[in-house]
């Protein structure tokens, strides 16, 4: 059969939250709730330490650090997305921001604090990489792998609640995040496997 008629499993859900620091362990909760939803517990606590490192970088780029920033002064420019998806036994992890700034990869000495975020990312998954999303910003993903695509969840599917504090003000910038983490999820959908694809989307 023809590969690019042949349906491939495809899992995605993805949401937004406001760009501060309690957004990591809100991550973490969308994740853990996902994985059980699609039966796929082993791999929680791996994800769980990936997202959480895609996320704090988001912040760090386009968000507040402040550890208790007040809630009055978050703006609809105060916007990550997250995202989870699986393409028959891949799954990805993917986090959008507004800035079109690539992370750095650093080689910090052993006594540095931090700066081991990107390296842990590389440790831990298949690849990592930057889509520089056409409708703004960028998304920073990584692939891990699966030891075989998942059973599909019993229906009808949960939504994941995020708490009202956390989610960000309506606006632009979070319809620009739906967009590009929307495009990222067809993508996916229409170019499953295709490497030269890939190569072209994605620059490192």
């Amino acid at each position: 059969m023809n590969d690019a008629i042949t349906p491939h499993l495809l899992y995605a859900t993805s949401l937004r939250l406001a760009a501060v620091p309690s957004a990591v362990g809100k991550s973490r909760v969308f994740i853990r709730q996902t994985l059980q939803r699609w039966r796929l517990p082993d791999y929680i606590d791996d994800v769980e330490l990936v997202v959480s490192e895609l996320v704090a970088n988001a912040i760090e780029a386009t968000g507040t650090t402040a550890p208790q920033p007040k809630w009055t002064a978050i703006t609809d420019e105060d916007v990550i997305g997250v995202q989870l998806r699986i393409i028959d036994a891949r799954l990805y992890v993917e986090v959008w921001d507004r800035s079109a700034d690539s992370p750095v990869r650093r080689h910090p000495d052993d006594d540095a604090e931090g700066g081991r975020g990107l390296l842990l990312i590389e440790a831990m998954t298949e690849h990592w990489d930057v889509h520089q999303s056409e409708v703004g910003g960028k998304i920073v993903w990584a692939e891990l792998s699966l030891v075989e695509p998942p059973e599909p969840p019993p229906l009808p599917s949960m939504p994941v609640r995020v708490p009202g504090r956390t989610r960000p003000p309506a606006g632009l910038v979070e319809d620009v995040a739906s967009t590009a983490l929307l495009q990222r999820a067809l993508d996916g959908l229409l170019n499953p496997s295709d490497p030269a694809a890939k190569k072209s989307r994605y620059q490192r």
